[in-house]
């Protein structure tokens, strides 16, 4: 797909013959995100919020109080409140030591966890899908992914700036548009995720069951979170793109060669793509 900054640019507000409404439907674009102006983080959060990207692909369990000592002793005077708004834009989920089983959970839409002790044996059998930060040398953007777990192979991805579930549903149509439907799709219980059209949107597709995490535990969704801490270790931090379309390219690069030569020894020592045709 048409990177996002592209897409916006190729509105035009001066078009008699088609309005912006049409225009943004044609390109497959939200008029909220045409009319979104971010706000751009100030250098010392960017940092931190590096650092804090940095410190939760090392150690997930770490929750605000220990981030907050971690970054003292790098030198940044910071508070505990300051830390947990900026995991909170990071959407950094906090891996709990044990199941914390008296947490009311208030989220509207909630769907049990249906991978526990399944048996994946086929392609199209499970896709796991979440949505992770990624620094750039000016700002940060999202990554979302969805990946068919039984091959490892990334059936879609997309960039945002900003984390709507519009985003979300327009992604996940894309990658059944190509590979068809899937029986199970697993997410987290993030608002994306537990949002109405979200979940409209999976429910009209009949066949396929919603799967969620349970709260707290991203080891739930593991095989997408050690993706996506191979794509940064491996590619982003080390070139570490300044723009969207810079950041386009990092990832469409980095996701091919991940789909098609990167061998994984979980699957056979094949490449994704090779599990994926060939069970199919």
């Amino acid at each position: 797909m048409i990177p996002l900054d592209i897409r916006k640019e190729m509105i035009n507000k001066d078009d008699k013959a088609k309005s912006i409404c049409n225009q943004c439907e044609l390109l497959v674009l939200a008029r909220s995100t045409l009319y979104y102006t971010p706000t751009r983080a100030n250098d010392r959060d960017l940092k931190l919020m590096e650092e804090l990207d940095r410190l939760y692909l090392e150690d997930p369990t770490r929750g605000t109080r220990r981030m907050t000592k971690e970054l003292r002793k790098m030198g940044y005077m910071v508070g505990r409140t300051h830390v947990r708004t900026l995991m909170q834009i990071m959407r950094l989920k906090t891996v709990y030591c044990r199941p914390r089983t008296t947490v009311i959970d208030p989220t509207k839409y909630k769907f049990p966890y249906l991978l526990r002790g399944l048996d994946i044996v086929r392609p199209n059998h499970v896709w796991s899908l979440d949505i992770t930060y990624v620094p750039m040398r000016r700002g940060f953007m999202y990554l979302l992914a969805i990946m068919d777990v039984f091959s490892r192979y990334i059936v879609g991805w997309s960039l945002s700036n900003t984390m709507e579930a519009e985003w979300v549903v327009r992604t996940v149509k894309e990658a059944i548009k190509r590979h068809g439907k899937p029986e199970i799709i697993n997410s987290d219980q993030g608002s994306q995720f537990t949002s109405e059209e979200y979940v409209s949107y999976v429910k009209s597709l009949e066949s396929v069951k919603i799967s969620m995490d349970g709260k707290g535990r991203a080891i739930d969704n593991v095989y997408i979170e050690r993706f996506f801490r191979t794509i940064k270790y491996d590619k982003i931090y080390l070139e570490h793109p300044s723009t969207g379309n810079e950041l386009h390219q990092v990832c469409s690069q980095f996701i091919n060669y991940y789909n098609e030569k990167r061998d994984h020894s979980s699957i056979g020592d094949v490449p994704p793509i090779q599990r994926y045709r060939n069970a199919a």
